[in-house]
Parts: structure tokens; C-alpha cells; sequence
């Protein structure tokens, strides 16, 4: 690609503190997501067994869970802040690959 990106030193810091941000809240958000595959007994029947495996599976354990994809989101947005941070070169061609890795963690799901 051709095409290139130019941004001025002001709007990078603004872009890189709130990927920063961002990646602040996303952590927290995996954190408390992995205590959620903590989950307590739903009582003894074996469809509220069964509930808590569901519930559990969507919480962590599989690419599509709720950890997983706020993990996936992690180094998709660490990436961006890299490529922010070192001036904003290369962005559209990076931006192509992160829309890639968006599309296939999303197939993995399905």
C-alpha cells in the first residue's frame, strides 16, 4: 500500500493516552471476566449443573468466551497503540491486519 499516514505529535499522545485508557479498562474487564468462571455451585439438579457449565463456558475457556475475546481485543489494541506511538507510520497497512484478526476471531465463534 502506497498510502501513507501523517499525524501531528499532539493528536499522537492524544491517540496513544487513550489506548492507554482503553487498555486500562479492558484489563480490569478480563480480570473480573476471569472470576466469573468462579462461579458458585447453582444447586444440586443437573440442569442447574448444567446452567453453571454454560455459564462457565461462556465466561472463559473458549475463543468466543467472554475473556478470551477481551484478550484478543488486548492485542489487537496493543498493536494499534504501537503503531500510534511510533508516529503513525505504517497505520493503513496495519489497519488492514487488524480488521483481519477482528474477522477471524470472529469466524473462530462461529
Amino acid at each position: 500500500m502506497a498510502e501513507e499516514l501523517r499525524l501531528d505529535p499532539q493528536a499522537i499522545d492524544e491517540i496513544v493516552e487513550l489506548c492507554d485508557t482503553m487498555l486500562g479498562t479492558l484489563r480490569e474487564a478480563a480480570r473480573q471476566a476471569g472470576n466469573l468462571a468462579d462461579a458458585p455451585s447453582f444447586g444440586g439438579f443437573a440442569s442447574a449443573q448444567a446452567l453453571r457449565a454454560g455459564f462457565v463456558r461462556k465466561a472463559r475457556g473458549t475463543p468466543a468466551s467472554l475473556y478470551e475475546r477481551l484478550e484478543q481485543f488486548q492485542a489487537v489494541l496493543s498493536d494499534m497503540r504501537a503503531t500510534f506511538a511510533a508516529g503513525g507510520d505504517g497505520f493503513l497497512a496495519a489497519e488492514y491486519d487488524w480488521a483481519e484478526r477482528l474477522r477471524a476471531a470472529n469466524q473462530e465463534e462461529q
